[in-house]
């Protein structure tokens, strides 16, 4: 067991039928890192590091997608391809390897890369919650942006980031040349997807969204009203393409999440930014720091 390891809890997993799971910790590079079980679901955990949720996955049903924003990042994987088709996908940023087990259960013989800076938090996710060894999913140890560049050109049908150091996503995956070494690894029709986090006054995500739209053809953003009010922080999954967008049936899928979100696009989306620049390396800045009462 790795340093930090709760191993009373690791027993706890594997007890006898019918005995609840217990938490299970490890100490990795970001932090403290835990495993708590979903009392609703017999093999369910999420994954929260120093206390703030990250993920959640089912090991018995990998296709559940329990947080609002991994769902959406599931549409955009149902709605890349025809139903069924394997995909490229590669994952900025693991988790709990949620999405990429997603497309493994939902689109068999997918070849999929996970890039993850934190190797102690991939080797306790890798033990606790194994990968199904069938699944093509590799899994390497690398910084984002770094680990894109080894990507063949034109290589992946999707590109997910959802990568955060200390709950802000790093200054250097949020520029025009980020998204320069995305399109280089996409095929001409694969899409990008990106969860974003902000709050008001909304100018890191209206920023992203200028930086997207410079870069790629079609740019689409969803989110909750209330974020896009600037109402409150929180999530909005950005999809990006140089190819149509199928616009109408993401807005059907998300209004029907059990936390319906708004779909903005072309002109809305485009005056939502308020004259926002995009962003380069030069100018890059980290995503804002969530306030205390996210977590609470």
């Amino acid at each position: 067991m790795a340093k930090g390891t709760n191993k009373r809890a690791a027993r706890g997993r594997g007890a006898a039928r019918g005995r609840s799971p217990e938490p299970v910790t490890a100490s990795v590079d970001g932090g403290l890192a835990e495993l708590v079980p979903d009392r609703d679901r017999p093999r369910g955990w999420t994954l929260l590091l120093d206390g703030k949720p990250q993920s959640h996955v089912d090991l018995d049903d990998p296709a559940h997608l329990d947080f609002e924003y991994q769902r959406r990042f599931g549409h955009a994987a149902d709605l890349a391809a025809p139903p069924g088709r394997p995909l490229h996908a590669v994952h900025l940023g693991g988790g709990a390897f949620t999405l990429a087990r997603y497309i493994a259960a939902t689109r068999p013989r997918s070849t999929q890369q996970i890039i993850e800076i934190d190797a102690p938090l991939v080797q306790f996710v890798r033990r606790e919650l194994p990968l199904d060894p069938g699944d093509r999913i590799r899994v390497r140890g690398a910084d984002a942006r770094a680990g894109l560049a080894k990507v063949p050109d034109g290589w992946a049908d999707l590109i997910i980031a959802d990568v955060f150091g200390g709950a802000r996503t790093p200054a250097h995956l949020t520029s025009a040349e980020f998204l320069a070494e995305v399109r280089r690894a996409l095929r001409p029709d694969g899409w990008y997807a990106a969860n974003l986090t902000d709050g008001p006054p909304l100018a890191h995500l209206k920023a992203q969204i200028a930086t997207a739209r410079a870069a790629f053809a079609e740019v689409c953003l969803t989110a909750d009203p209330a974020l896009l009010r600037g109402r409150r922080f929180g999530n909005a999954v950005l999809l990006a393409a140089d190819r149509e967008l199928p616009l109408a049936e993401l807005t059907r899928r998300v209004a029907g999440d059990p936390h319906p979100a708004r779909v903005e696009h072309g002109r809305a989306l485009a005056d939502f930014t308020g004259g926002a620049a995009p962003v380069t390396d030069a100018t890059a800045a980290p995503s804002p720091a969530p306030p205390p009462a996210v977590f609470t």
